[in-house]
């Protein structure tokens, strides 16, 4: 709700004057609030702000400035997420989000192997702890939040998102440190993709699109941008995934899928295929 209220007076946009002491309820807030339960006059206020025709306004243009994907969904469960016996759910928590800053790694079994998951800061500024690091990796997970298609960077807001994943991808694919390595491509937020496109046309940010609001055509054109960059098709795969990280039945059965790719890629190393 802060980065709603922070961009309003850039948007043109007012604020219900009934709702201007609950605005300074909000920015007086600190950023991240230390506390086992949301303080009443907080959930009032976002409660409040939520039904003003302005917050509304600044959510629909959400890609003139910085908005978290999930913030309508969490505004939508204020009541519930306010109350004093809140406990977060499965999904509170896939459409929660932590900033990754340096590496971070994750050591878990599946069945008999045992897999160890690095996860990387993708913002411009962590880049450079982690590009050389990977060199005997048995494969890359690059994730690609479809839905930013037609949202600018948090550091460069000069910068278009898509393009910036386009040019990391190209800079990862065709690294000298990932000459043989498989990548495997997740097309993430398939859902907010879908329900973006008829209002925010893919055309307006890839002028070369020419399929409209048309889902598949599009999945199809951001799929081919990323695939087409690889300059070592005839030595390193890249295996594409369509996702929703909060669909939880579909994410199950792609990282059993993967599961099954990185299997091979290790008897491939070890030379038992």
């Amino acid at each position: 709700m802060r980065a709603i209220l922070e961009a309003l007076p850039q948007l043109d946009i007012a604020l219900a004057p009934s709702n201007d002491a609950r605005r300074s309820t909000i920015l007086a807030m600190p950023a991240q609030i230390e506390a086992d339960t949301l303080p009443g006059d907080v959930g009032d206020a976002i409660r409040a702000l939520w039904k003003d025709p302005a917050v509304k306004e600044a959510v629909r243009r959400a890609r003139e400035f910085q908005l978290n994907d999930s913030a309508v969904y969490y505004f939508n469960a204020i009541d519930r997420m306010s109350s004093s016996n809140y406990l977060p759910t499965d999904q509170d928590i896939l459409r929660s989000r932590v900033k990754t800053t340096g590496i971070t790694e994750t050591t878990f079994k599946v069945g008999e192997l045992t897999y160890k998951l690095f996860d990387v800061g993708g913002q411009r500024s962590e880049r450079k702890k982690w590009i050389h690091c990977f060199e005997n990796v048995t494969a890359l997970v690059f994730l690609v939040s479809l839905s930013e298609y037609d949202q600018m960077l948090y550091e460069d807001e000069s910068v278009n998102r898509m393009q910036e994943a386009l040019t990391l991808f190209d800079s990862i694919c065709n690294s000298r440190w990932f000459v043989k390595t498989s990548i495997i491509l997740f097309l993430n937020k398939i859902d907010l993709f879908a329900e973006k496109l008829p209002r925010s046309p893919l055309g307006d940010y890839f002028p070369d699109f020419t399929g409209g609001d048309n889902y598949d055509a599009a999945c199809e054109y951001l799929l081919h941008r990323f695939v087409s960059l690889n300059q070592s098709a005839a030595t390193k795969q890249i295996y594409a995934h369509y996702t929703c990280a909060t669909d939880t039945q579909q994410i199950k059965f792609v990282l059993s899928a993967i599961q099954d790719i990185l299997l091979q890629l290790h008897l491939r190393e070890c030379g038992l295929l």
